[in-house]
């Protein structure tokens, strides 16, 4: 018997206020064998982040009624600082920005509707991507 998948050990969080989107985020993660919890409130969703057990991911909506995802995903590393964050929306990357969601040069960014092949690749990347690191600015000498 083969070891497992990485998915097969990996849990991910999706919020989205879209219960179709997010029912079809849910079904396509469980088919690539990761442990999923959703859910439509981000409320919520900071609710299960408290709670014992991995999260490795949260795949949260940029634009929700209750909670922007971009202070969604600050209270959610603030809870687990290890895990990583996925954006999606139906807005394309530049227009987030006015939802106050800022990505870093080559962070995974999920542009809805997307494909399975999108969303899997998509979340794999966000996965193992680092931030780039950040220098201290240098003193005023």
């Amino acid at each position: 018997m083969g070891s497992p998948s990485p998915a097969a050990t990996q849990t991910i969080l999706v919020v989205d206020d879209d219960r179709k989107v997010l029912r079809m985020a849910e079904d396509m993660l469980r088919t690539m064998g990761y442990t999923v919890i959703g859910t439509l409130d981000p409320v919520v969703a900071l609710r299960y982040a408290r709670m014992p057990g991995a999260i490795d991911l949260l795949l949260t909506d940029v634009v929700t009624p209750l909670m922007r995802g971009g202070q969604l995903a600050q209270e959610f590393r603030g809870i687990r600082p290890g895990a990583k964050v996925l954006f999606m929306s139906a807005y394309n990357v530049h227009e987030v920005e006015a939802y106050r969601v800022t990505l870093a040069p080559g962070e995974p960014f999920l542009k809805k509707p997307f494909t399975m092949d999108e969303l899997q690749q998509t979340v794999q990347a966000a996965l193992v991507y680092r931030p780039p690191a950040t220098r201290p600015r240098p003193r005023p000498g």
